[in-house]
């Protein structure tokens, strides 16, 4: 069978996450989002909340806030975003190399640049995704659109830091999908429709 490996960037709001459960779903395939928070604090050794706090963003924390298991055996006193950064890309590429998974975020795209993947950025027009956040984190419309203007800032601040490139630019995905034009499941089997035609699946 053909190992599948799909990386899905997404605007905040726009289903992107709900978008890879229901291809996850379709194909048989793990889907990989907080999962891989979870997975890269078990095999580092540091704290789950430190992956957390750090979850596509930049900054630098104490360590000796969020330290769990590992003997330092030296005198440092932070770990940064970059260092955390190679942990995680280090476990995608191992999931990766293992057998067909779909990635949520997280630079992955660019982190399995030399595989064999299919690379999509989900977005919506603003009000709809305004819509979406409100009722799902029962919100005020503008709270909502002030939320959605902070998530994307720090998303592509995190994914152009790392990855040299832009998030969202049309030329980097093999796909950008407008997710409010054939809801969640539609776009899913949208996207599942062309992966087969394009020969990823």
């Amino acid at each position: 069978m053909k190992k599948t490996i799909i990386n899905i960037g997404r605007q905040f709001g726009s289903g992107g996450g709900f978008i890879a459960q229901a291809i996850g779903r379709s194909l048989g395939i793990k889907v990989w989002d907080n999962d891989l928070i979870t997975k890269a604090a078990e095999e580092s050794g540091f704290s789950k909340e430190l992956f957390v706090r750090s979850d596509e963003s930049r900054s630098i924390f104490s360590m000796s806030s969020f330290f769990a298991s590992w003997n330092l055996g030296r005198a440092e006193n932070f770990v940064d975003d970059t260092a955390l950064f190679k942990i995680q890309s280090e476990v995608i590429r191992s999931i990766a190399e293992e057998g067909s998974a779909i990635f949520v975020g997280r630079c992955s795209d660019y982190i399995l640049r030399d595989l064999d993947c299919l690379d999509i950025f989900v977005t919506a027009p603003i009000e709809y995704r305004i819509k979406r956040v409100a009722e799902r984190e029962n919100m005020s419309p503008e709270d909502a659109e002030e939320l959605i203007k902070r998530k994307d800032r720090t998303r592509e601040t995190y994914y152009n830091y790392f990855t040299f490139g832009n998030w969202g630019l049309a030329s980097n995905y093999d796909i950008c999908v407008d997710s409010s034009i054939l809801g969640i499941e539609g776009t899913a089997e949208a996207i599942i429709t062309f992966a087969k035609k394009a020969g990823k699946i």
